[in-house]
């Protein structure tokens, strides 16, 4: 299997900024997409921002401009530096990557969850 592991939340005051790191491991062939969500209290799971192992990006309305992900493939990580952080920012940050891993004596496709990592936007 496939295991992703956040890190970079914490708490920061409107108009600061953060790096968020989610960093795959595992018997990894190929990442597809990668990419980051969000879920705020009493709120669904959103999409953030993702990106694809050829480069596409996209971003949702309310982080365009602020927001911007990217990925090293090398280190099977992907990155999502936030600016100009809003209060309505403040959620549980939880990176997702797609694709295939061996399995010991066959390759399998994967959709993985990394635990998340709260940030939270307030003075």
């Amino acid at each position: 299997q496939v295991q992703l592991v956040e890190s970079g939340g914490g708490l920061v005051q409107p108009g600061g900024s953060l790096r968020l790191s989610c960093v795959a491991s595992g018997s990894i062939v190929r990442i597809n997409a990668m990419g980051w969500y969000r879920q705020a209290p009493g709120k669904q799971r959103e999409l953030v921002a993702a990106i694809t192992s050829g480069g596409s990006i996209n971003y949702a309305d309310s982080v365009k401009g602020r927001f911007t992900i990217s990925r090293d493939n090398a280190k099977n990580t992907v990155y999502l530096q936030m600016n100009s952080l809003k209060p309505e920012d403040t959620a549980v940050y939880y990176c997702n990557a797609d694709g295939t891993y061996y399995a010991g004596s066959y390759y399998a496709d994967f959709g993985s969850w990394g635990q998340g990592t709260q940030v939270t936007v307030s003075s």
